[in-house]
């Protein structure tokens, strides 16, 4: 039969030394596993966490790490004591050798950085240099259009101010137009006034004078009359039939001059033949001294006062050419001289 194992007695070993002689169970291997994992899973998590903070964007890492958990080797199991012979105590087993101590879980060094993740930081990069580009450019076409506006906006108060100056010469133009025109009205009303009130001087002046010359005219014929009067009462002292002397007076001088309608039958006879080219202006006056032989021949004729219009005059006296004879007067005589004064409207 198989010798069953002595007990060691309590008194030569402890309780801590009959742990350590004890083999590992199967509970402590699982528990040393375990405890490796979390380790390692705590290292792998600090890993990745120190990688993403590291990055601008995070980016899901997924790694796996497999690394062999250190063996504890188990001391060798004690050989069986030997049969206690009855007479001789057996010897005690020898101590089993220490457990080696748990070696210090080796960190795996940081993976480097997938292909994924360098691709995602140049996109990122790009992404980012675009729009950088994009805002340069972005603030360029601001910065024109900024300043597009402000050449808009000066151009504008350009135009502006060039229009207000042409609207202001325009302005200026116009009044100094209506000004001129005011002073053109002002100076022809003027002007109107002037040459009416000329014309009403003029007028009272020549009414004045064609007054005056009318009496001067009644004078004259007067006179001329007396002086005619005169050369008939000297001529009538050798004349047939004449009674008185030179000195004689009364009747007989009054029947030897012409008769009041005389001076009338003879214009009468004469303004058929004026001729005029022109208009005479007003009505002016010509004297004209006439001499005729007694058969009432006209023998010459002589302007005694022009009227001031030498057109008239010559009329006139082309008239009396033409007439060539006067007309006898009332009693059948033709005074040897007479002076007549002719107008274009009598």
């Amino acid at each position: 039969m198989t010798p069953r194992p002595q007990p060691v007695p309590t008194t030569m070993m402890s309780a801590r030394q009959a742990d350590l002689l004890r083999p590992p169970s199967a509970d402590s291997h699982g528990l040393g596993v375990s405890l490796a994992l979390l380790i390692h899973l705590g290292l792998v998590g600090a890993l990745t966490w120190s990688v993403q903070w590291r990055s601008e964007e995070p980016q899901p890492v997924a790694a796996e790490l497999w690394a062999a958990v250190p063996q504890v080797a188990a001391p060798p199991a004690p050989e069986p004591p030997p049969t206690p012979e009855p007479t001789q105590e057996p010897e005690p087993a020898p101590l089993p050798p220490p457990p080696a101590p748990t070696p210090e879980p080796v960190r795996a060094p940081a993976p480097p950085p997938p292909v994924a993740d360098r691709e995602a930081e140049i996109a990122l990069e790009k992404r980012r240099e675009a729009e950088r580009q994009a805002r340069k450019e972005e603030e360029r076409l601001q910065a024109r259009r900024e300043k597009e506006r402000q050449e808009k906006l000066q151009a504008e108060r350009e135009r502006a101010e060039e229009l207000a100056q042409q609207k202001a010469l325009k302005e200026k133009a116009a009044k100094e137009k209506a000004a001129k025109e005011q002073a053109a009205r002002e100076k022809a009303a003027k002007e109107k006034s002037d040459k009416e009130r000329q014309a009403r001087e003029d007028a009272t002046r020549d009414k004045a004078a064609k007054e005056k010359a009318a009496r001067e005219e009644s004078a004259r014929a007067e006179k001329l009359r007396q002086e005619q009067i005169q050369r008939m009462q000297a001529q009538l002292g050798g004349v047939p039939g004449a009674t008185g002397g030179p000195q004689s007076s009364g009747r007989d001088l009054r029947d030897a001059a012409p008769s009041a309608a005389y001076a009338g039958r003879i214009k009468a006879r004469i303004k058929p033949n004026i001729v005029l080219t022109e208009q005479v202006p007003g009505n002016p006056v010509a004297e004209v001294e006439v001499r005729a032989a007694p058969d009432g021949t006209i023998l010459g004729r002589r302007l005694v006062k022009s009227s001031g219009n030498g057109d008239w005059d010559d009329a006139v006296l082309r008239a009396i050419d033409r007439t060539g004879m006067l007309p006898r007067d009332t009693d059948g005589r033709i005074p040897p001289t007479l002076l007549i004064a002719f107008k274009p409207y009598d």
